[in-house]
């Protein structure tokens, strides 16, 4: 009913060591080959080279590749009209970008034109109305600057 009292664990235990198990490799054993016999036994040939040694062997006939479908006829005529018609649209769509650029920058000259008029136009305003506005501007007499200018002394 009541639980056991704790026991005390001995300073001394019996420690297990287990060592891993080596994995054996695996042996690939190659597959027997089996000569394969042709379906018919090809001729010897020997060949003599330029050297005066002979060669002799089974004469190997080339490997004949499929055969290309036939492409159907294309008349020089219609590859004429289909590259006129790209030559066409190429053309058609750089004078249409030919003529946006100029058209842009007609817009910019005209801006920068009407700028230029508009900060001219406004400090010559400045100028011309607000010299009569000022109250504190310097005068000049022209009559003074004149003399002034020819050194008659009066």
């Amino acid at each position: 009913m009541y639980p056991e009292p704790a026991r005390q664990v001995s300073a001394e235990r019996a420690v297990e060591v287990r060592q891993p198990t080596p994995i054996q490799p695996i042996v690939a054993v190659p597959a027997p080959h089996v000569p394969v016999q042709p379906g018919t036994v090809p001729a010897v040939t020997s060949i003599v080279l330029p050297d005066g040694r002979v060669v002799t062997g089974y004469a190997l006939e080339p490997a004949k590749p499929e055969p290309i479908a036939a492409k159907p006829p294309v008349s020089g005529a219609a590859v004429n009209v289909a590259l006129g018609g790209v030559g066409f649209l190429a053309v058609c769509g750089g004078l249409l970008l030919l003529t946006t650029f100029i058209t842009a920058l007609t817009a910019l000259i005209t801006q920068l034109i009407t700028l230029a008029a508009v900060i001219f136009g406004g400090w010559i305003a400045v100028q011309v109305l607000g010299s009569s506005s000022r109250k504190g501007g310097t005068t000049v007499n022209i009559r003074r600057a004149v003399i002034k200018r020819n050194h008659f002394h009066g």
